[in-house]
């Protein structure tokens, strides 16, 4: 490897002894002679006197030539054919050349040839000769490694950092023209690899930057491949998305078509002020909208989607403050047991909710989902596991006994090494039971990493913790893997509940799923029940618990202690 030393020579690594070489061509001995003193020091030189002699030595060493030093005038050949022949020749073609020439007239037909540079005769002064030397082998160098890592190996297309610096120098020398940043997904990818293999994927990769270089290039419009299947176009206004993708989707498919589905983000007539990165990021942000969806695959980046991504960033920076001023509010939703003909209290789920200072009372749904894709939703959890156990132990010593109250554990929780320790520490310095805290696992996070999931679930019910398996029915896992997994309870994703109680819906999958609970031995909770009819439903099939507006909305912590305790009251 090369380093560059303070007084501006390219040097070899200590232990390195090896020296650029440079050929000189050059048909007069004494010239030869010359610039070898001049240069010998510092290269390792090859000083031939023909255009038959240079060829062989480019034959035989053309990877480890740094440099050409080339005399126009030799007794068999022009030095200018040798120069075309050279950029003509891709083994050659990269190497820098300098001619050595007294003919001004040849010095323009040399540089428009391909050449570097010149030097004159009789020559300069060898401090002179050794700086442009020195300069030309760096620059040669430097571009080499920007030829390595500005293109991406496989498509050809530029890396990312490349790409957006020779955008940014297209807007400034075409300030005026309105211009796309689009982005290019392709749907369902991993399963291309996975069904057909990486060597049909990556002829599916090459064949669509191939499309996407021949629809842009005419007009300006540049290309980059920036992750395994995303794609980033920039380029002059468009006036039909329809025909671009569709070409591309049917250079994708090649001869195998209907197995490649794309997606396309548009920001269309980017604003200039804009920085680039956040251009395309905007662009991202339309295609991930038709993520999945079989009747759209264009989604343009408009002012709705600009409001929802600053009210988002809004969201983020203001999380922390609002976790030190306790701006979220753990509510309570009761749980009835429903098997004996008075619905019984039988416990709650602890729901987090955003009470904002000045935006008011923020959907779950809207935070709980940034959180978790911003790494937030950890120290989210972990603060409504300490509010749910302070007010546990509140109510337990009031009233000597409470209800359970189960806490969602996300994936990402369940990722983390320290989990059994935290959620043990949780419960024993709040002089609670394991029982009284009850622990909700996604059905999908099972699916995910299942040997670790499984291995950390065994450990918490080993010491205690009562464990639901919650959105149960939101299509994740088999029959068989239910079967084999470590849970307590089974709960009804609401989503579930409400299709199949809609017209037309699938009671008879509601009867299987109730039935597969009996099977295993563990008790069901539907929730998400609004209706009588719902509730009776549910009860004659077997359904062990429900929960649900029929019964109470989430409850903030004051009003659940008074619900529980009119509870107790009529049931005594």
């Amino acid at each position: 490897m090369n380093v560059e030393i303070p007084n501006g020579k390219m040097q070899t690594e200590p232990g390195a002894a090896r020296k650029r070489k440079i050929l000189i061509v050059e048909d007069e001995f004494v010239n030869r002679e010359i610039l070898v003193a001049m240069l010998d020091a510092e290269y390792e030189m090859i000083p031939v006197g023909s255009g038959a002699d240079a060829e062989a030595v480019l034959l035989r060493q053309a990877g480890e030539i740094s440099l050409v030093l080339l005399d126009l005038n030799l007794p068999d050949r022009h030095g200018l054919d040798i120069l075309r022949e050279m950029k003509e020749n891709p083994r050659t073609a990269k190497i820098p050349v300098i001619v050595l020439t007294s003919d001004k007239e040849a010095e323009v037909e040399s540089l428009n040839l391909g050449a570097i540079d010149f030097i004159p005769k009789p020559y300069p002064i060898p401090k002179v000769v050794q700086a442009r030397i020195r300069r030309t082998i760096e620059l040669s160098e430097g571009r080499d490694l920007i030829r390595e890592t500005e293109r991406d190996h496989l498509t050809g297309l530029y890396t990312r950092e490349y790409f957006y610096r020779y955008a940014e120098q297209y807007d400034v020398f075409n300030p005026d023209v309105p211009t796309d940043a689009l982005v290019l997904d392709v749907n369902h990818f991993q399963m291309v690899n996975e069904r057909f293999g990486k060597q049909y994927a990556d002829e599916v990769l090459i064949r669509i930057a191939g499309a996407v270089v021949s629809s842009v290039s005419a007009s300006g419009g540049i290309a980059c491949r920036r992750s395994a299947d995303t794609f980033l176009v920039y380029c002059p206004h468009l006036s039909d998305y329809r025909a671009f993708l569709d070409g591309i989707a049917t250079a994708a498919c090649g001869n195998d078509r209907g197995r490649i589905r794309l997606r396309l983000g548009v920001c269309a007539e980017t604003e200039k002020s804009v920085e680039m990165q956040t251009r395309f990021d905007r662009a991202k942000i339309a295609a991930d909208t038709v993520r999945g969806s079989f009747t759209e695959c264009i989604a343009f980046y408009d002012n709705a989607m600009h409001e929802k991504e600053i009210y988002a960033e809004r969201l983020l920076d203001e999380f922390r403050a609002a976790i030190d001023g306790k701006q979220f509010a753990v509510y309570f939703q009761p749980k009835f047991d429903v098997r004996p003909e008075t619905p019984v209290l039988c416990g709650a789920e602890a729901l987090v909710r955003w009470i904002h200072p000045e935006l008011g009372m923020i959907s779950p749904g809207v935070f709980i989902p940034l959180f978790e894709n911003n790494g937030l939703i950890r120290i989210l959890d972990r603060y409504v596991w300490r509010e749910t156990v302070r007010h546990i132990a509140e109510w337990k010593k009031k009233y000597g006994s409470t209800v359970p109250v189960s806490v969602n554990v996300s994936r990402i929780d369940m990722l983390d090494p320290d989990l059994v320790g935290t959620l043990r520490d949780l419960v024993t310095d709040g002089g609670l039971d394991y029982s009284d805290l009850h622990l909700e696992i996604t059905e999908s996070a099972y699916t995910e990493n299942a040997r670790q999931i499984i291995s950390t679930v065994n450990e918490l019910r080993k010491i205690g913790f009562v464990i639901e398996m919650d959105d149960f029915g939101s299509g994740y896992s088999s029959l068989n893997m239910i079967a084999t997994l470590p849970i307590d309870v089974l709960k009804l994703d609401m989503v579930f509940i409400r299709s199949v109680f809609r017209e037309n819906g699938n009671l008879r999958m509601l009867k299987v799923i109730v039935e597969i609970a009996e099977t295993l031995s563990v008790p069901m909770i539907a929730e998400g029940v609004e209706k009588a009819e719902q509730l009776n439903t549910l009860r004659e099939m077997g359904c062990a618990m429900v929960q649900g507006y029929y019964f109470s909305p989430p409850l903030p912590a004051a009003e659940f202690e008074k619900y529980v305790r009119e509870r107790k009251k009529e049931n005594a």
